[in-house]
């Protein structure tokens, strides 16, 4: 069985999981390397990913821009593997650093999800694979904060040559969603509606509430599952009111107001 599964894997390997990270939030400057437990955020979310059994590899993806030389060092420190992009256009930032680790599945995770669960990533890595999808992820009715979303390179490549609008370059995966006629996509719902949940860090309450729901797993490196999660806090009921009312995808829907028709990068030698 074991057997059938790698030979079933292996035209989708290496599995990479790309964590996009900058210190440049807005509304929480530098919250990536925040502490929670004495960790900082990113080492919890790549902690969480090096416990899954379908990735190979966890990249970083950063900005070239000066303030996130912080992030590229502690990489180095950790020895984590990382790569060093564009600030504005994410999905170049993407694209390029699955190029560079030689990726045939990428897994894509933002830092700011220190309660990501690996097997809901394990999931989503299966649904894709067995599924025979070009794109997988979790919709809304999970917690906000165990975002995951699992695409091939060739679904990459191609949202990367034909996005060309402001908001599908800057959150990687929007011009996939938006063309289902291109991708074969799944959305995973969950058992239950969880969605008015967020275990995110955006805001300063968002990182308060984080560090209860670690401080009561007695700050454990392991990583506590989703289902572990909503029992301690059908127990603790009084902490989703430390972060409630904030508004979920606040970035995705400026970049829409926003939006515009954006440059599309050049990279020599490449079609």
């Amino acid at each position: 069985m074991q057997g059938d599964r790698l030979q079933g894997e292996s035209g989708y390997r290496p599995i990479v999981g790309i964590v996009q990270a900058r210190m440049g939030s807005t509304r929480l400057p530098g919250k990536v390397l925040k502490e929670i437990c004495g960790r900082p955020i990113l080492w919890h979310v790549t902690n969480r990913l090096s416990h899954s059994e379908r990735i190979d590899t966890v990249v970083v993806a950063t900005t070239t821009e000066g303030e996130d030389d912080r992030i590229a060092e502690w990489c180095k420190e950790q020895r984590i593997s990382f790569y060093r992009g564009s600030s504005q256009d994410v999905l170049d930032r993407y694209f390029m650093a699955a190029r560079e680790f030689g990726a045939r599945t990428i897994v894509r995770i933002t830092a700011d999800c220190p309660l990501i669960d690996p097997v809901l990533v394990d999931m989503a890595v299966d649904k894709l694979i067995w599924g025979g999808y070009d794109c997988v992820g979790l919709d809304s009715s999970f917690p906000d904060g165990v975002d995951t979303e699992v695409f091939t390179l060739n679904a990459l490549k191609t949202a990367w040559r034909e996005a060309v609008l402001a908001s599908e370059r800057e959150h990687v995966s929007p011009y996939m969603w938006k063309n289902p006629q291109k991708f074969r996509q799944l959305s995973i719902r969950c058992e239950e509606d969880h969605s008015a949940m967020r275990w995110t860090v955006d805001e300063e309450r968002d990182l308060q509430f984080v560090t209860a729901v670690f401080e009561g797993f007695d700050c454990a490196e392991r990583p506590f599952g989703m289902k572990e999660i909503l029992d301690f806090l059908d127990k603790n009921p009084g902490l989703l009111e430390i972060n409630a009312g904030i508004r979920r995808n606040e970035g995705y829907e400026k970049s829409l107001k926003e939006d515009r028709i954006v440059d599309t990068p050049v990279h020599d030698g490449m079609e």
